[in-house]
């Protein structure tokens, strides 16, 4: 089905409709092998999906990108947002190299389920080797989520990475702030690249979230310089 064929009011009430199940059973059954498997805590919060959903609105974004995939419910969130700025020209990309041996493609099932599938460019890989040939490809975005891995080298290249793909003074939007690595990768892009906290969610045991911008204009940096953080 191509997106002349489809209606947006009738696509955005099939997306919130697939939000409502999830978010209500907790739960999803996967068409690869018939396994039933807990969405949460795994997927974000509705509460961190609306806010994300609301950022994508606030920055006009169009063109996303988003690191891990997992069930698909942030996807969705994005995906309505992304549609309501401009329903012909909504693309998403996902990076997930996990989705079938870990997740067993149950994010692309909700994806399609939702009848969202004809926007995503999903790419099984692992962002630490996507991201830099995006680069390379002179590739933009107009906003990030960042949900992949949680160690700290992978955290950080994503952020480096994701900080030259946005365009400029554009949004990254982080999961999961609470844990240690990924505030210590927040942190050296705040006090060394010039990046600039927008909003930080309250304390929670899981999924806090940050939003960052990074600057409009490249900063003057030159040996010795370095912030600790």
């Amino acid at each position: 089905m191509t997106k002349s064929e489809i209606n947006k009011e009738d696509l955005l009430r099939k997306v919130q409709s697939v939000i409502d199940r999830f978010t209500k059973e907790g739960k999803t059954a996967a068409q690869f092998d018939g396994s039933e498997r807990n969405i949460f805590p795994v997927a974000v919060s509705v509460e961190e999906g609306e806010a994300l959903r609301e950022w994508v609105a606030k920055e006009k974004a169009v063109n996303t990108i988003e690191i891990g995939l997992a069930y698909g419910l942030s996807t969705l969130f994005l995906c309505q947002g992304i549609i309501e700025n401009d329903f012909k020209n909504a693309h998403h990309t996902v990076l997930d190299p996990y989705q079938t041996s870990g997740f067993k493609d149950s994010g692309l099932q909700s994806l399609k389920e939702a009848e969202v599938i004809h926007l995503i460019e999903f790419i099984a890989e692992e962002s630490q080797i996507a991201l830099p040939r995006f680069v390379s490809e002179g590739r933009k975005f107009d906003l990030a989520f960042v949900d992949g891995s949680h160690l700290f080298d992978n955290v950080f290249l994503d952020l480096i990475y994701l900080g030259r793909l946005v365009q400029p003074g554009g949004v990254i939007f982080a999961d999961d702030y609470q844990a240690p690595a990924v505030a210590r990768a927040i942190s050296f892009c705040l006090n060394n690249l010039g990046w600039e906290l927008e909003e930080k969610a309250r304390e929670a045991e899981h999924h806090q979230w940050a939003v960052l911008r990074t600057p409009r204009e490249s900063i003057s940096r030159s040996y010795p310089h370095f912030v600790d953080f």
